[in-house]
This record gives C-alpha cells, sequence and structure tokens, in this order.
C-alpha cells in the first residue's frame, strides 16, 4: 500500500469491489511487522487478521505431499488483511491508514 496515494483513489481501468484488502509488510523496509501493525490497530478498536494460513500449513494436512516454492508461507508471515467493505466510509479507511502510518519506522 502507498501510503502517500490518496484513500478511495481507482484504478483506471477498473472499479474495487473492495471484497478483501490485504498489504504485505516488509519489517525491514517499514519498520514494523505485520503483528506490531495489527495489534495497533486491535489497541485502536480495528478488526484485522493474518493472511490464511495455507492449506499445507494446517495440522490435517502436516503429513501430506504438496508443491510449492515458499510464497505461500511468505504471505502467511507479511500478510495482514485490513477492514474493508461498500459500506466502508472515507473516514474510516483514513483511520486505518493513520494507525498503520503511525507504525512507520523507516523511511
Amino acid at each position: 500500500m502507498d501510503f502517500r496515494e490518496p484513500v478511495g483513489r481507482e484504478a483506471p481501468w477498473g472499479r474495487s469491489n473492495r471484497w478483501l484488502t490485504v498489504i504485505t509488510v516488509d519489517p525491514a523496509r517499514f519498520g514494523a511487522t505485520r503483528e506490531e501493525i495489527r495489534l495497533a490497530l486491535e489497541a485502536a478498536n480495528i478488526e484485522s487478521r493474518p493472511v490464511w494460513k495455507p492449506m499445507h500449513l494446517q495440522p490435517v494436512f502436516r503429513d501430506c505431499e504438496y508443491v510449492g516454492s515458499g510464497v505461500a508461507e511468505d504471505l502467511f508471515e507479511r500478510g495482514l488483511c485490513l477492514p474493508s467493505g461498500t459500506a466502508m466510509a472515507d473516514a474510516d479507511q483514513r483511520r486505518v491508514v493513520e494507525v498503520i502510518r503511525r507504525q512507520i519506522k523507516n523511511g
């Protein structure tokens, strides 16, 4: 997410359904981990959650073979699902962005 862009900007070639908004966090560049951001949002009473755990990491599938290159695991470790939806007001979006911005320690 480029925090310099105005909230609510649409791509010129389409319109978002805002079903799912996810960011990936590079702690070295951002200065905070995905979990630190999640906890800051929680402290502000804003719900967020890690990206879904890959199926092959679920206990029921631990003995199953899988094909992968580490991408799913990386997205799970660095991805954070943010509040989203068509009913979310611009003020709500700005509030989420502001809490995340306050976590920036690098850049």
